[in-house]
């Protein structure tokens, strides 16, 4: 049986600048859909000049369509920023479904996001399964009223996702209303709208606990799971950090290495071209904003000083231009976060 190690941590808050955001393409207020349709990650300008940074996932799950670089590409804008999730995210029977967690809103909060809980409301039949669906649309009059109320509270990132919180049976209900409907009109059998609404009602009576205990499962899966993007050479470890507000994140640390009172907690992104894509990496650099950050680390009832380490691996060693721009900008990013940067088998020099 293989022993994973556990590391445990606290954070209190998050100082980081980021290097590598795109640019972010301004909207309207009225190409809201426009927006979402063309980028995921945009500003959406009021007519009385107030500006949101938007980013939205396609999923609730955050293992996939790399939704923390698209949060990542908002980070660099001074004012308002939000996130859209949908709360429910059902691609039919053949297919997957997903819910919202309980510590997404808590990461958010850290990163001073606020966080639009909504849902879909139609989308097209996958012409590849007979139960699955596809092109799904957000209920854009549901979004707008949400950044409307975005834009003229008083309230900072951790109180208006505490209320957020507070509306996850009613936008649950309002979801899979409108699942019925696409259902009926796709002809598509989704997935149990029973045993959604059991869900639903253990999330609204012990969303935290109900939450943590599926993301610790989820922890204990991934840390004995190679994926293919990894190309890892230490041990994998369990990483659970706590912060100020009573979040807690079960996260996994690709790969570990403890040596003289120090500890490299290591994100790896591999690729077979000659750089992991730019959303990779910036999916890893996400969690190294929190690892930067992280105070009182211990492994096995030591205190450890914390190296965080983004590894860069790839089959293809020749660099373009592009590439190398990447590399001068995360060099940038890791020497003003006290970051280590490690391309293939070489630790990069940041001076």
């Amino acid at each position: 049986m293989t022993i994973v190690p556990e590391i445990v941590a606290s954070l209190t808050n998050v100082n980081y600048k980021q290097y590598l955001c795109q640019k972010l393409e301004n909207y309207s207020w009225n190409d809201l859909q426009k927006a979402i349709e063309s980028d995921t990650s945009f500003t959406l300008e009021k007519e009385n000049k107030t500006k949101l940074a938007i980013s939205w996932w396609v999923t609730p799950k955050r293992t996939r369509s790399y939704p923390f670089a698209r949060v990542y590409d908002t980070l660099g804008f001074s004012g308002k920023r939000v996130t859209i999730i949908p709360v429910i995210k059902d691609e039919g029977f053949d297919g997957d479904r997903d819910f919202i967690q309980y510590d997404t809103f808590s990461l958010m909060s850290l990163l001073g996001i606020h966080v639009i809980i909504s849902y879909y409301e139609d989308a097209e039949k996958n012409t590849d399964y007979r139960n699955k669906i596809t092109n799904q649309r957000f209920d854009l009059s549901h979004v707008r009223e949400n950044l409307t109320e975005v834009c003229s509270s008083n309230n900072n990132p951790s109180v208006w996702n505490a209320i957020q919180l507070k509306k996850i049976h009613e936008i649950g209900k309002a979801a899979l209303d409108r699942y019925d409907r696409i259902s009926k009109n796709t002809d598509t059998l989704l997935h149990s709208k029973k045993s959604a609404i059991k869900k639903l009602q253990k999330m609204s009576e012990q969303f935290m606990s109900h939450s943590r205990e599926l993301a610790q499962n989820a922890q204990t899966r991934e840390s004995l799971t190679i994926q293919p993007k990894e190309n890892l050479e230490g041990q994998k470890a369990k990483l659970t950090i706590k912060d100020h507000q009573g979040g807690k994140y079960y996260w996994t640390c690709d790969e570990v290495t403890i040596c003289d009172g120090e500890i490299y907690l290591i994100e790896g992104k591999h690729s077979s071209k000659s750089l992991p894509a730019e959303d990779d990496i910036k999916d890893g650099l996400l969690k190294l904003m929190l690892y930067s950050n992280l105070e009182q680390i211990q492994h096995d009832g030591k205190n450890f000083k914390k190296i965080p380490v983004l590894k860069l691996t790839s089959v293809n060693k020749n660099l373009n231009t592009h590439n190398l721009d990447i590399i001068k900008k995360l060099k940038a990013e890791a020497k003003n976060n006290n970051l280590k940067i490690k391309l293939n088998d070489k630790f990069l020099d940041l001076n």
